[in-house]
Parts: C-alpha cells; structure tokens; sequence
C-alpha cells in the first residue's frame, strides 16, 4: 500500500500524477497551508519532522524527497513502465534530469519567485539568483529543442520531476522567450493523468484554477 501525505500546491502533485500514469493504487491524505504564513502545519509535522511534500509510506518507508520517491516507486511498481531499464542507452540522460530538477534548477527558480514576497533579494544576491535562472532555463531550452520528452524517447519519471519546475517557471513569465520550454510544459499538461491530477490535489500554483 502506498500512502500519500499531499500539500496543496506542492511538489506532491507529482506523486498523484505519476501514480495516475502508472495505475497504481493508493490512500491520498490532504494537507492544508497555513494561510497567513502558507507553510505546512503541525498535521503534516506528525507525519514527518521535516513537514515537507511530498511525504509517502511506501512498503512502511517513510520518505519525503520527491527523486527519491519517483526512484522507488517506479522500481517496485513500475513494471519497467516509465524508466528507462539500467543499462541501456537512455538511463543516464535520464537519472541526470531526474535529479536535475531539485538538484540544481528548482531552487534558483523558486528562490526568484519567492523574492517579491520578503521584499527582493538584495543588490549582492539578485544578480547571482538572476543569471543562474537564466542559464539553467536556457541550458533546459536548448535541450528540449526538437525534443518530445526530456529524457529519452518516452514519457518518464524524469519529465514529471521537471515540470514541477517548469509550471512554476511558466507561471511566472519565465518561458515566454523560450517556446520549446513553453510547447512541452503545454503537452505535459495536456496528459490526462497530469489532469487528473490536478482535479485530486489542486492547482501546482495558487490562484489557477484546478
């Protein structure tokens, strides 16, 4: 059995999207925000002291890093549906954007988006922030260039993990000059299971309807 703590407009949509694709079933618990700090409350800290999104029980691990969870759920229900098998060709291309997308892109992009709200990021921090957004965004536009799917030549884990990223980037402007970037997140969306999805946890950004 596999048990989902979703946060509403969290990384946990991935879970409920990629357990969707895979038809697999499991137990959703919902979490509110606290609306004046919009942090997660003490409910989700009684699961994990980290009270972070997405947290699973999964084979009773406990688990709360969104790579890590796509990793394992994949291994031990995917059926070889959604990862390239290792050894072969696409593997690395598809661990290294897997994990590309919390391990390097999401927190400049989320650091950029979230600046507004404690009033900017300061002369010293700003422009460091700003271009590492810029590079990241263009180095994962160039890669998606004449491209369906970002790793390999199906639908993966990794493309779920991606466009977490890539929706908020789109919500905040950040793939109007990128249209290769701007025409996958659109297909990726267009998914029916990324729709369901969203119908079950509720928008990835607050203010879109679900």
């Amino acid at each position: 059995m596999i048990k989902l703590h979703h946060l509403e407009y969290s990384r946990s949509t991935r879970i409920i999207w990629l357990l969707e694709e895979l038809g697999v079933e499991y137990e959703m618990v919902r979490h509110q925000r606290h609306p004046e700090t919009m942090r997660a409350q003490a409910d989700l800290a009684a699961v994990h002291p980290l009270a972070k999104a997405p947290t699973v029980i999964i084979d009773d691990n406990l688990m709360m890093e969104s790579g890590a969870i796509i990793e394992y759920i994949l291994e031990q229900y995917g059926d070889g549906k959604l990862a390239p098998a290792v050894g072969s060709k696409d593997r690395a291309e598809y661990l290294e954007w897997l994990h590309f997308a919390e391990g390097t892109i999401a927190n400049p992009v989320i650091v950029s988006m979230l600046a507004p709200r404690f009033g900017g990021l300061g002369e010293g921090y700003a422009p460091f922030v700003e271009g590492e957004v810029v590079k990241l965004l263009d180095y994962t536009e160039k890669h998606l260039d004449n491209r369906e799917f970002i790793a390999g030549d199906s639908f993966t884990g990794a493309d779920i993990n991606m466009m977490y990223v890539l929706e908020l980037a789109k919500a905040a402007g950040m793939l109007a000059n990128r249209p290769a970037s701007d025409d996958y997140a659109k297909r990726m969306m267009a998914r029916p299971a990324y729709k369901k999805a969203i119908a079950l946890g509720g928008p990835i950004v607050p203010g879109l309807a679900a």
